[in-house]
């Protein structure tokens, strides 16, 4: 299957040139561009593509306002890109339902595989950007009661989220828990249906505002 994606930046040099990249990519189409969040919103609303590739600082509207309203309004997922590895709306933009952080200086490669990724509904964050978004945590409030919600959740399901939310692929999840690709999705597609959530994403903020993973903490069994 073809993934369908929109690219949008400020700058027309830095938006030509990832279309360009992703277009030589067999399994990708290129279907739209937009040089801010309020372009960007019409051209997803007539295209509806699989992926945005969405720039965090623009003018008219910021990425994180416009991931906030496509997510909203439709299936689209949405990586953001930034050129700081310290953003400060990193967090915002997350919690704005983006599925994935990447930077700027990302290679080619990465960038096809992260649209690829992103589109089959994992999500994919840069390890700097991980750490600030541990330090967001580190340094918010203390977590409250857990959400009556996780008592909805089986066992297995709590050991699913929790490496859901430390960064976990359906298939590390199913080599550390010894079941099948088929089973851990099945677990996830419940976990979010119980949880009232959109994606993998959100159930990693739910995780770790709950208080049920630590940051720095990889594993259920390192608690």
């Amino acid at each position: 299957m073809t993934t369908r994606v929109v690219v949008v930046d400020d700058q027309a040099l830095v938006r030509r040139g990832f279309a360009m990249i992703l277009a030589e990519e067999v399994d990708i189409e290129v279907v739209g561009e937009a040089g801010d969040g309020r372009q960007a919103l019409t051209v997803c609303a007539h295209q509806q593509p699989d992926v945005v590739l969405m720039d965090v600082r623009m003018p008219v509207m910021d990425g994180v306002e416009a991931t906030r309203r496509i997510t909203q309004s439709s299936h689209t997922r949405v990586l953001m890109l930034t050129t700081f590895d310290l953003d400060s709306h990193v967090y915002d933009a997350i919690r704005a339902g983006a599925s994935g952080f990447l930077l700027k200086d990302v290679r080619p490669e990465q960038l096809a595989h992260a649209v690829r990724t992103i589109a089959a509904g994992e999500m994919l964050i840069a390890p700097a950007i991980t750490r600030r978004l541990v330090e967001e945590f580190v340094r918010g409030p203390q977590p409250g009661h857990t959400p009556a919600a996780l008592d909805q959740l089986t066992d297995r399901e709590r050991e699913v989220l929790m490496l859901v939310a430390a960064g976990h692929s359906n298939a590390e999840i199913a080599g550390h828990l010894f079941l099948s690709d088929t089973t851990v999705k099945t677990h996830v597609t419940r976990i979010l249906t119980k949880l009232g959530l959109r994606d993998r994403v959100q159930a990693a903020v739910l995780a770790y505002e709950s208080g049920l993973v630590r940051p720095g903490q990889s594993r259920p069994d390192s608690q």
